[in-house]
């Protein structure tokens, strides 16, 4: 009975840490809890860029980043990791134009020209981001490649090296990018 309780136990907390549990909102849970990939209620109204480090994050209510179900710590090598693999789930565009536009409105930018911004993933595909989940997705202002995509490079790494956790990489992409290097302890 002991052994077998020690096992649920056990079990339950490899569950929570998969992420599969309620909403990531950054800032919320811890480094080792990965963002959620369950459904939850998004902003869509009343948006607000912040800026951190004289560069722009999306508003945490609007945009709380969320999680491919599809990936784990334990398979990153056959997802994440695996060179080609972001190009097997990314979206089309079609469908991120058509939300890149929601969410200028949504953070009621009064630059309407779409080729300013970039819709971006806040948890990028390369880190297990939800390729097509509007809370994982956010109309970034200015062009590709930026300095966030210089830190998800270096996040991957540090993922596919084994320096970190995914499920580290993901929250702390999510709550302020601007400084996630730092906070891992990689720059």
């Amino acid at each position: 009975m002991a052994i077998s309780k020690r096992w649920t136990m056990g079990a339950a907390a490899m569950v929570l840490m998969t992420g599969v549990a309620a909403c990531h909102v950054p800032g919320a849970g811890s480094p080792t809890t990965p963002a959620s990939s369950a459904a939850g209620p998004v902003k869509t109204s009343g948006c607000h860029i912040r800026t951190e480090n004289r560069q722009p994050l999306p508003d945490p209510s609007c945009t709380p980043g969320a999680t491919n179900p599809a990936v784990t710590q334990a398979d990153i090598r056959s997802t994440v990791c695996r060179s080609g693999w972001t190009k097997t789930v990314r979206p089309p565009e079609s469908y991120t134009e058509k939300l890149k536009r929601q969410g200028i409105n949504g953070y009621g930018d009064s630059d309407r020209n779409l080729g300013d911004y970039e819709e971006d993933h806040l948890i990028s595909l390369e880190l297990g981001g939800a390729p097509s989940d509007p809370r994982n997705l956010w109309p970034e202002p200015g062009s590709s490649p930026n300095a966030k995509d210089k830190v998800e490079n270096a996040l991957h790494r540090a993922v596919c090296d084994g320096k970190i956790t995914l499920a580290a990489a993901q929250h702390t992409i999510a709550a302020d990018w601007t400084t996630a290097e730092t906070s891992l302890g990689l720059g």
